[in-house]
């Protein structure tokens, strides 16, 4: 399934996922990343980095390279990020022939929804990590624990409006996958328009993540990254032997 957000509704993206509500999860990973990594730490790769809205942030301190597989969010970041490398393709697959102190693999990694693309997007991140590198993999959460819930969305820039709701709920607990529904209104000018858009995320047990992660050749710690309103929630940060 194509979802909307990525591609026919991406010029609405920046009011559903504005680059300054990702400073205090980049300071996380910056800082994490600093203390992980061995020796200088100067270049980065972002595997499904989406509209770049961590890039706005990781650019101060990091070379980054940021990879999606959309070309339209490519094409918001390339907006926001000028400065930083893009590359299209897909985190299962990808192959740059070359290695980063660090590596970021943020939304699109919720993307997997088998074990098999799991462990595939893993092992894309750990080829592109150097030795005594560290990588960073932010699952949205994990199977134990998961709560049926919904947020409220809103932005407006002058020109466009949007509100919106993300309910996220699971109709099968024995699978690995969870879904997020969209319900956007959308105004321009006197316009508005009713958009449903369906997310499927992967959602696996902490210890399918650490088997995975181990396995391939990380070194595995969890540490909380802070969103919302003094929230938090848990993300791996790894290191290569």
């Amino acid at each position: 399934m194509e979802t909307r957000l990525y591609r026919d509704l991406v010029r609405w993206y920046h009011l559903v996922d504005p680059p300054a509500d990702h400073l205090a999860e980049a300071d996380c990973f910056q800082d994490a990343f600093e203390r992980a990594a061995s020796g200088k730490v100067e270049t980065l790769l972002d595997l499904g980095a989406g509209a770049g809205g961590n890039a706005v942030h990781l650019k101060r301190r990091f070379r980054c390279t940021l990879a999606d597989l959309s070309k339209d969010m490519l094409a918001l970041s390339r907006a926001s990020n000028p400065e930083c490398e893009h590359i299209e393709g897909d985190m299962r697959t990808l192959r740059l022939g070359r290695t980063f102190d660090v590596v970021l693999a943020h939304d699109g990694i919720t993307y997997m929804t088998t074990e098999a693309d799991l462990q595939a997007a893993i092992r894309t991140a750990f080829e592109h990590t150097r030795p005594g590198g560290a990588a960073i993999f932010t699952p949205d959460g994990f199977r134990e624990g998961f709560q049926e819930g919904a947020d409220h969305l809103d932005g407006n820039d002058g020109t466009l409006a949007m509100q919106g709701v993300a309910w996220h709920w699971d109709p099968d607990p024995t699978d690995d996958a969870c879904i997020t529904d969209y319900a956007f209104l959308l105004r321009e000018g006197h316009d508005v328009s009713v958009v449903h858009d369906r997310h499927i995320h992967g959602l696996f047990p902490r210890a399918t993540w650490t088997r995975l992660l181990e396995s391939t050749g990380y070194d595995v710690e969890i540490i909380e990254r802070p969103f919302g309103d003094g929230e938090s929630d848990e993300v791996f940060l790894c290191r290569r032997r």
